[in-house]
């Protein structure tokens, strides 16, 4: 005869998530490609359009302009000539700009409709007030990450209240555990495409440094050659490893800014989250 575990607390119901409108772009390595068709066809098409050369001739190519000078002063002659390196960099850095507006929206969507601090503050006096219908009209209202982690431990909440078989501590024990199921349903959408932005924050400097070293070693070429330096070489390789230190060190800052940004954002929410679900657990506590 199969015997069973009177005292095991039941298994907490599983948070389900629901559509809450936009959520994030799952596939960072579909933007990274196209990131990297769009930097490729800014570099060609528009850097190094034959205005911007003052020695470009009719036969315009942007694979054979080896021996081209900027125009004196046309800034994007002078990154053009900054090699093969650029497209590369500004792929890194396009992708940053395009994951941290993806970001934005994503984590706007997990706050919810209104001040977070504020559905807390809400939630709490519900729950000072022991009215659970209240604070679950206030979850459906909010909606986002916040609300769908905080509806789920309601739910349990309310299903322990009329679930006369397991113990006070039991009971508290599988609110807890719902509600670490529902944070951990919701952690990973807000967390999505962060970690390509934090590899940039470093790669970003690297590929700059490279190009830098590329443009010194075409420069020092240049001035080794017979008959002393070539003028056009060295400005070349000079301008080569100046535009790329520039556009690392810009793409470095800019993943530096979003990856600080978006991980602040995301531990208000964890705290707020923890707030709420202590509040939850000693409320039950109090009135059980």
């Amino acid at each position: 005869m199969a015997t069973t575990n009177a005292t095991a607390p039941k298994s907490a119901p599983k948070a389900k998530k629901q559509s809450q409108g936009f959520t994030g772009i799952k596939s960072g390595l579909a933007v990274i490609a196209c990131c990297a068709v769009v930097a490729v066809c800014v570099y060609l098409f528009l850097f190094g359009e034959a205005s911007h050369f003052s020695n470009a001739d009719a036969t315009f190519s942007v694979f054979s302009d080896t021996d081209w000078e900027p125009v004196v002063g046309d800034l994007m002659g002078t990154v053009y000539k900054g090699g093969f390196i650029v497209p590369i960099i500004w792929t890194l850095l396009f992708t940053v700009l395009a994951l941290s507006i993806e970001r934005f929206f994503a984590i706007k969507t997990a706050y919810g409709k209104s001040s977070l601090a504020k559905f807390v503050a809400n939630i709490k006096a519900a729950l000072v007030a022991n009215d659970l219908q209240r604070a679950k009209q206030l979850c459906d209202a909010q909606r986002g990450s916040v609300a769908n982690v905080v509806g789920a431990t309601l739910a349990t909440y309310a299903e322990m209240e009329g679930n006369n078989d397991l113990t006070k501590e039991q009971k508290v024990l599988a609110i807890q555990k719902s509600l670490e199921e529902a944070t951990a349903l919701e952690m990973p959408t807000m967390q999505e495409n962060l970690p390509i932005i934090g590899t940039i924050v470093t790669l970003g400097t690297l590929t700059g440094l490279l190009g830098t070293v590329i443009g010194m070693i075409k420069s020092f070429s240049a001035m080794g050659g017979e008959g002393g330096a070539d003028s056009a070489a060295l400005s070349t390789g000079i301008s080569e490893a100046l535009v790329n230190t520039a556009s690392g060190i810009a793409t470095g800052a800019a993943a530096v800014i979003s990856y600080n940004y978006f991980t602040n954002k995301i531990d208000r929410l964890t705290f707020a989250l923890d707030e709420v679900g202590f509040s939850i657990v000693q409320t039950f506590n109090a009135t059980h």
